[in-house]
């Protein structure tokens, strides 16, 4: 029973990764037709509304004028990576833009160094810069000329660009961890978006084609839940153990984008998606060592 319990963490994270995956999926196979701007923000108050009504079944407190200020400034950054990330989406192969999302895990010691003013380690900067060299090989299998090479380059910015906001936007919650609960956090990073965008969607675009709204609302639906359900593995079962999981959003990306849209990345793809993948667990395990070897707390977690 104790050994079922351990792994059920597990397989909720695994199913919660696969669920983001076939999110990016149908960002890919939808957006184009019904427009990124209604997406979003159709998503995005969906997804608001039901983190509100989770918000007001749990009776948390509301918040002071400086949390609100704090998240109002997170969720226009949230929305701005989403924005990023789902562009990039529409114009890369759903493996290439899940490999250079990876990259954020890179940027979050130097944006922490920045507005924390904690430490960048030797084997972090070493390890950054072999990760980052395997991110340009890994976009190295782009069409050769044309509007699909242009645009190609335009995505891989833009997710390159999504990356830091991600990665911006993590080390801002850690500012805040210690005073909100996850549920204020979700509740802010969904309704934020949505109140900035719709106007600016109805007022420049008109209403959505009201076909799609079924669509818009499932995608608010999977979102939430797959917040929920990292959320919940991640209170069942210690982090380290969970993080290197979400590197299987890759097997999830390549076999979502090889079924539903024909895309098979080259050797080059693969092989940086190794290296990057090889250089972010180096980044966090090392930070793990080193504070643990900071306080006197031994290496490893396993029994001797």
């Amino acid at each position: 029973m104790s050994s079922w319990s351990n792994f059920t963490p597990i397989l909720i994270a695994v199913f919660a990764i696969a669920m983001g995956s076939s999110i990016d999926a149908l960002v890919k196979a939808i957006a184009p037709n019904a427009g990124l701007h209604h997406l979003l923000a159709w998503r995005f108050l969906f997804g608001g509304l039901i983190a509100l009504a989770v918000f007001r079944a749990q009776k948390r407190p509301v918040p002071n004028w400086s949390s609100i200020r704090f998240h109002t400034m997170r969720g226009l950054i949230q929305l701005a990576c989403a924005f990023t990330f789902f562009f990039a989406l529409i114009h890369l192969p759903l493996a290439v833009a899940t490999i250079i999302g990876f990259t954020a895990a890179l940027m979050v010691p130097f944006v922490a160094r920045v507005l924390l003013g904690e430490r960048v380690t030797r084997v972090a900067l070493v390890a950054t810069i072999i990760g980052f060299a395997g991110a340009v090989l890994a976009v190295m299998g782009r069409p050769q000329s044309g509007e699909a090479s242009e645009l190609w380059v335009l995505g891989t910015f833009s997710c390159f660009l999504a990356a830091f906001l991600y990665a911006f936007g993590l080390v801002l919650l850690r500012m805040r961890a210690t005073h909100e609960d996850a549920t204020t956090i979700a509740m802010f990073t969904n309704v934020v978006p949505a109140i900035a965008l719709l106007p600016i969607t109805f007022g420049l675009f008109g209403p959505p084609d009201w076909n799609d709204i079924p669509l818009f609302l499932m995608f608010g639906i999977l979102g939430f839940a797959t917040w929920y359900l990292m959320t919940l593995a991640y209170a069942r079962a210690p982090a380290q153990r969970l993080a290197p999981l979400e590197y299987s959003a890759l097997i999830w990306s390549g076999l979502f984008g090889s079924v539903f849209f024909q895309e098979y990345p080259g050797w080059q793809t693969w092989v940086g998606a190794l290296v990057i993948i090889a250089a972010c667990l180096i980044v966090a395990f090392e930070e793990r060592f080193a504070t643990r070897q900071e306080t006197g707390l031994p290496v490893s977690d396993l029994s001797e």
